[in-house]
């Protein structure tokens, strides 16, 4: 019997854009997840005596110039040398293009596979063969897959690829296979890269993407870590998932359909977190609260959303502490059909200008607006489209400009309004 640790995508050192700028965000520990992660990464490798772990791409984060990043990595490594446990990597799109991969000598535990071709590496006391190949560049996307060897009879064979497989909606499409040109190389298992979020794509043979060890923004939610494969007399006897990050972003959502009043919105608040704290204990969350919804409050709510937010936040803080920061509050609910808005012109004109000046800064809305407006551009003429002065939808900045003049238009047509 004998046991291995399987991660992906630990994005050591990620920088993280525009943390300043964010209220109360615990801005070091955010900054640290990614190493701290590793480092309980390794500790589990130590304490359940693992033989090997295995990275199947991304350590580092595109070119990342900080050589303190990689001298941080050789140390966890040399950690794990000292237990005498194996390390066998493959590089990923963002190790390729990073200067560390090439130039820091690793410990001699750690062995990275080659980029020319796939590369098996036999050991013959655990009777266990691993097939692998690293990225050549950071944009490869021919299929790797093809080119890895037969199985190996009468061993465990593992194959350790970074790779999004027939796709996945947020990454990019490098080294695509089908998930049959993985089942039929006969191999006992896949450690898969790429995908930040665990997926186990098949059982027989187990293919698995085990996510990446930390989350760093507001999209890679919930659990973060690795996969512990036990392996007794060739077969497969347990595959579990070990969480290893330090910070877990949360997506709270709360439904306020039916409620009266702001306060009301506040108590489910309070109760949607404290499940989430029960569910997430021992770590510091970063929390997004959406708040959906038909209901009467929806015009309470949006005469100030500044309050309501500020409001949330307290609430949070009051029951909760430092234990929880609320990255952001986004309120996306509706009024009840057919019901009077009680809202003067003035309200209503605020409102509209509060929402497009949230939309301009929020990164998500932005992406959303972008991908709905490339189907529309594609129907433009080639001189609008194309000419010297071409419509540029796919440009946040232009975006928001748009977004700009859409605020001033409604302004100058409320005060003509206004004036008649």
């Amino acid at each position: 019997m004998f046991k291995f640790i399987h991660a992906a995508d630990l994005h050591i050192d990620s920088p993280l854009k525009g943390l300043d700028n964010y209220e109360g965000a615990p801005v070091e520990e955010i900054r640290g997840a990614t190493r701290r992660a590793l480092e309980n990464l390794v500790n589990l490798a130590i304490e359940e005596k693992v033989s090997f772990v295995l990275f199947a791409g991304d350590i580092y984060d595109g070119d990342w110039p900080d050589f303190n990043t990689g001298l941080f990595f050789i140390k966890q490594m040399s950690r794990l040398q000292s237990k005498g446990i194996e390390v066998y990597m493959v590089a990923g799109n963002h190790d390729a293009e990073n200067k560390m991969t090439k130039k820091l000598p690793m410990p001699k535990n750690v062995y990275m596979f080659s980029s020319k071709k796939s590369e098996t590496v036999l050991i013959d006391k655990l009777e266990l063969a691993i097939h692998g190949q690293s990225f050549a560049t950071g944009s490869t996307t021919e299929n790797l897959a093809s080119g890895f060897p037969a199985s190996k009879n009468n061993y465990f064979n593992v194959g350790l690829l970074h790779t999004s497989v027939d796709g996945r909606e947020g990454h990019d499409d490098y080294s695509p296979c089908t998930l049959n040109d993985l089942i039929n190389k006969g191999y006992n298992y896949w450690a898969l890269g790429h995908i930040h979020k665990r997926e186990v794509l098949n059982e027989e043979p187990m293919i698995i993407f085990p996510g990446n060890t930390q989350g760093r923004h507001a999209r890679e939610t919930n659990q973060k870590g690795c996969t512990l494969i036990t392996v007794n007399n060739g077969k497969i006897e347990a595959a579990d998932h070990h969480s290893l990050d330090v910070l877990r972003w949360v997506r709270c959502e709360i439904n306020v359909s039916g409620v009266e009043n702001s306060e009301e919105i506040l108590d489910l608040l309070k109760e949607a977190l404290d499940r989430d704290v029960t569910e997430n204990s021992e770590r510091t969350l970063a929390i997004r609260i959406v708040v959906i919804g038909e209901t009467k409050a929806h015009y309470e709510i949006h005469r100030d959303t500044d309050n309501f937010v500020n409001e949330c936040r307290a609430q949070v803080l009051s029951a909760f502490g430092e234990d929880i920061w609320v990255e952001k509050v986004k309120i996306e609910t509706t009024p009840p059909v057919g019901t009077d808005s009680n809202l003067d012109d003035q309200d209503l004109i605020r409102g509209i200008l509060k929402r497009i000046e949230d939309i301009s800064s929020d990164d998500d809305e932005l992406g959303t607006i972008i991908k709905q407006l490339a189907e529309f551009k594609r129907k433009l003429p080639p001189e609008i489209s194309q000419g010297d002065e071409p419509f540029e939808l796919a440009n946040p900045l232009v975006i928001k400009e748009m977004l700009k003049y859409s605020g001033d238009l409604i302004c100058g047509k409320f005060m003509e309004s206004d004036q008649e």
